[in-house]
């Protein structure tokens, strides 16, 4: 059987998923490595799932940790692509390159102030809160009665649910200790989430929504002129199903409400008010088709501005990359130039198709990928190789790298340090720190 050498750069969904498919595929004995720009893998599972979802992170004991123990697939954790190994390093050393490095970056709202102190991406504050190394020394202004939230998806619900969960419940998840300590000093007892458009396309999910019921002493208040009862419209499945949960939500009586979540729809920030922080935003009222300037501007006074309205892949060194899209360059997952395929270089997950979908939407993108790279080895058209000098080559430069072990280190000491305070884990945030526990 033809032997084929891959590396698979990023270890969250997307990469493990390709991962799965090339360990399930029949047609050839692979040995796969595994990069990754931080000491511990997994990706969005471990810096993107909210503290208080723990059952979306089972995947990762459940699934991924068994791809990584097998004897053909070798974990590099703390190698950054770019850095300690370039792009044309990885095509000379392996048959195939499989990109899955997500999105990190950010849409911006273009208005202005929005660099002010004070206003941050929620992609920002989710990986704050949930202890990745890059975000743990930011300072989010808490001070203030009132926060805002730009956007409607999930990453918002997310971020207005731990800027009001009780401090209680927090202290039980895994949030990272900072973000802790932070959360139950916090003077925050309002979040408004602003929508531009209407609550029937507001791109929440319906469980995600329902979770602002279970809320306690958390009144939810919807402030939206197209909030029918379901049987009025004649909206998808999904959308009757979201109307009817925000009926429920707008019905719902909190007796002595601790803090408020309020969603405005059809309203839209316009600029960040203040001089060296910011102190409040305005907004521009729309009519109900979404269209602007049918109001007069409003200001809302806050102290924390969060914008989720959407991540953003970011341009790789050595690989084509489309601005107005924010992907690298690809047709069903084989990278591009122009109009011709880079043989052997592929692309899965976010930075292919772009950031939406779940965790599991990245199996069929994982799948679609693979299925090209398994097509284009059996046309002929990659290489074969044998050698090992990546690994060598990181040896060479005596590079800290964390492999399937250590990281098993690492997450052995966090869950003791966690099971010692009733937790079930308790993050290392530090580079050094991580590399400790793996080398110990």
């Amino acid at each position: 059987m033809t032997f084929l050498r891959v590396a698979v750069v990023g270890s969250g969904p997307a990469g493990m998923y390709a991962i799965q498919h090339l360990l399930e595929q029949s047609l050839f004995d692979v040995d796969i490595d595994l990069f990754e720009r931080l000491p511990t893998p997994w990706g969005l599972v471990r810096a993107g799932v909210a503290p208080d979802h723990p059952e979306k992170k089972l995947i990762a004991d459940r699934l991924f940790r068994f791809f990584l123990k097998r004897d053909n697939v070798r974990f590099f954790g703390n190698v950054e692509i770019g850095s300690d190994i370039s792009h044309d390093e990885l095509t000379a050393s392996y048959d195939a390159v499989v990109y899955a490095v997500g999105a990190s970056d950010d849409k911006p709202l273009a208005i202005p102030g929005e660099r002010l102190p004070g206003s941050f991406s929620a992609r920002e504050f989710v990986a704050w809160y949930n202890g990745h190394p890059d975000y743990r020394h930011l300072q989010f202004d808490l001070s203030g009665p009132r926060a805002v939230i730009v956007g409607t998806g999930n990453v918002a619900l997310d971020v207005a649910r731990m800027l009001t969960l009780p401090a209680p419940e927090l202290a039980r998840t895994d949030i990272a200790e900072h973000a802790l300590e932070a959360l139950q000093a916090s003077h925050v007892n309002e979040v408004i989430v602003l929508g531009r458009r209407g609550c029937q396309q507001a791109a929440f999910h319906n469980p995600e929504l329902e979770e602002l019921l279970h809320l306690d002493g958390v009144e939810v208040q919807i402030e939206a002129d197209d909030l029918l009862p379901p049987e009025r419209t004649d909206a998808d499945w999904d959308t009757r199903r979201k109307l009817a949960t925000l009926i429920r939500l707008q019905a719902r009586r909190v007796a002595a409400p601790a803090k408020r979540i309020v969603f405005k729809f059809h309203h839209s920030p316009v600029a960040l008010i203040g001089d060296t922080h910011v102190t409040g935003v305005q907004v521009q009222t729309h009519e109900g088709s979404g269209s602007p300037g049918s109001g007069s501007p409003g200001t809302i006074d806050c102290r924390l501005l969060l914008r989720a309205i959407g991540y953003r892949g970011s341009a790789l060194p050595g690989l084509p990359f489309d601005m107005q899209t924010g992907v690298i360059s690809n047709v069903a997952g084989r990278v591009m130039d122009g109009s011709v395929p880079r043989i052997g270089v592929y692309v899965t997950g976010w930075i292919r198709r772009g950031p939406r979908g779940v965790i599991g939407s990245n199996k069929q993108c994982a799948a679609e990928t693979v299925g090209c790279l398994l097509a284009d080895a059996q046309a002929g058209k990659l290489s074969h190789r044998t050698d090992d000098p990546v690994a060598q080559a990181l040896t060479a430069n005596q590079r800290p790298v964390v492999s399937f072990g250590g990281w098993q280190r690492i997450d052995r000491t966090e869950r003791q340090a966690g099971a010692a305070r009733g937790r079930p884990r308790i993050k290392q945030t530090d580079i050094g720190e991580l590399l400790a526990s793996a080398a110990r």
